[in-house]
Parts: structure tokens; C-alpha cells; sequence
């Protein structure tokens, strides 16, 4: 039987993937202020600009829980490999 030793990621306590969406969050705000429409502006324009920087955001949200049960899978298949 052959044994192979699996390296892991150190973890720092910080975490940056859930830095990157927060800060990607915030930058939506800031482009979403900038393009708000004027009232000049057609009346479609803002539930269209409300609409989009929700879905950016919900989408961010979605992307770190899927990289949170990630982890989680990972550390489950780690523990139960452990105890095996």
C-alpha cells in the first residue's frame, strides 16, 4: 500500500474570497450612484439599473455560499478520511 501525503491550504483566519465579494458588492453601489438616472432620463432606466445591480449582487451572494459548502464538503471528506 502506497502512502501519499496531502498538502493543504494553511488557513490565515482572513477570509479573502469574502473580502473580494464585499469589496465587489460595494463597487456595484458606487457604479450604481454614478448611473443613476437623471430626470431627463427615460422612467425605464431605473427599475432597469435597480434591477441589474440586485441581480450583480445576489449573484455574489450565491457564488460565496457555493464556495462555503465547498469548504464545508471538503473539510467533512478531510475529517471522515482522518477517522477512516
Amino acid at each position: 500500500m502506497r502512502h501519499e501525503t496531502v498538502t493543504e491550504a494553511r488557513r490565515t483566519g482572513f477570509d479573502w474570497k469574502a473580502a473580494g465579494y464585499v469589496i465587489s458588492i460595494a463597487s456595484v453601489l458606487f457604479l450604481g450612484a454614478i448611473a443613476w438616472p437623471k430626470s431627463s432620463d427615460p422612467r425605464w432606466h431605473l427599475p432597469v439599473l435597480i434591477a441589474g445591480m440586485t441581480l450583480s449582487m445576489i449573484g455574489m451572494g450565491f457564488r460565496y455560499k457555493a464556495h462555503l459548502d465547498q469548504q464545508r464538503e471538503m473539510r467533512e471528506t478531510r475529517d471522515e478520511a482522518e477517522r477512516g
